[in-house]
């Protein structure tokens, strides 16, 4: 482990997590990642990425990158993520994730690669795929060995990924006969990683979804997230019952999961709280709950927002509290290789 660092407390894991700036933050996002982040800076050293490196795998001329990063920071911190107790980062600042992720890509197979989920999905019926889509993984596994990281939190889309992580971590090791790689573990936010759409309830809540009334934004306008309330689905029982039931009933359990986790209530109490209530005032109460919700991290969202300054400074004082570990990591790396003339 490469601890020598102020700014790493030797009695605590490190715990890795990334988000790409690549458009606008969904309260899925909020529940299934947010929340678990502000969670976990109190157990872990948490390093939490700003991952611009891999939005560039699906590139769109349309973003502007520096104007999402100040969005996504200034929501990670309305969210109640404290830079004090954590490190944000901007991926790029880093170069030595990019060496890593060379030299990882020569221990890694493509079969490994072809076999992977998201791979086929995101490359199925388009033409002039890039190679990023298929050496994605490799880069995610740089992120998480540079640092040591014995946590990552991940949503359950990852999950086949970081399987592939810890393959190259011990095909590496195994090469070289040493330890030098750890075995990442796996932290997800089981009750929240997967909000889904609110219109097509199959189909898990996306911010690059075509049809706007399926998602609701961390940044609509309240009114909006009204009318999204308004019209999502929930089903024809008669007379209604608002229960959780993920095979029987997804569209209301979508909806009490959403309300669960802005309020900190449990679905059981909620399903009591609901018991004999009808499917429009249960969407009343779950639509002015929201918004409150909403509201008050909008209000926190431009106090951030409105002060680049800081933003900048949190991002700059993040790399220069982690620099040292991955250039110490690359230099190891570099003796294991015997790339480093003694």
């Amino acid at each position: 482990m490469i601890y020598n660092n102020y700014y790493i407390k030797k009695n605590k894991d490190i715990l890795f997590s990334a988000i790409q700036p690549t458009g606008s933050i969904t309260i899925g996002h909020y529940l299934g990642i947010f929340k678990l982040w502000n969670i976990l800076q109190k157990k872990y050293n948490c390093l939490y990425c700003i991952a611009n490196l891999h939005s560039l795998s699906t590139f769109n001329k349309n973003y502007n990158i520096n104007l999402n990063i100040l969005d996504l920071v200034s929501l990670i911190l309305a969210s109640g993520i404290n830079y004090n107790k954590c490190i944000i980062f901007l991926q790029s600042d880093i170069i030595e994730h990019l060496q890593l992720y060379w030299i990882l890509n020569c221990y890694t197979y493509i079969g490994e690669l072809n076999r992977m989920t998201q791979f086929k999905d995101k490359s199925k019926n388009k033409f002039n795929n890039n190679l990023s889509l298929l050496s994605y993984p490799v880069l995610m596994a740089s992120d998480i060995l540079l640092y040591d990281s014995k946590y990552v939190c991940v949503g359950y889309d990852q999950l086949q990924h970081l399987e592939l992580v810890r393959n190259i971590s011990k095909r590496f090791n195994k090469i070289y006969n040493c330890d030098f790689f750890i075995y990442p573990e796996i932290i997800i936010s089981k009750n929240f990683s997967k909000i889904m759409s609110l219109i097509n309830i199959n189909k898990k809540m996306s911010k690059s979804d075509l049809n706007k009334n399926n998602v609701i934004f961390l940044l609509d306008k309240i009114e909006v997230i009204k009318d999204k309330i308004n019209n999502c689905v929930t089903d024809s029982d008669n007379p209604p019952k608002i229960v959780f039931d993920i095979k029987n009933k997804p569209g209301i359990s979508n909806l009490l999961n959403i309300l669960s986790g802005i309020k900190n209530v449990s679905i059981s109490s909620l399903e009591e709280y609901f018991y004999k209530c009808n499917y429009k005032k249960f969407k009343e109460i779950l639509s002015k709950e929201l918004c409150s919700f909403i509201k008050l991290l909008q209000r926190k969202f431009l106090f951030y927002r409105n002060n680049e300054n800081l933003i900048k400074n949190i991002l700059l004082n993040g790399k220069k509290k982690i620099k040292y570990i991955a250039k110490r990591k690359i230099e190891c790396i570099n003796n294991i290789l015997k790339f480093t003339f003694n």
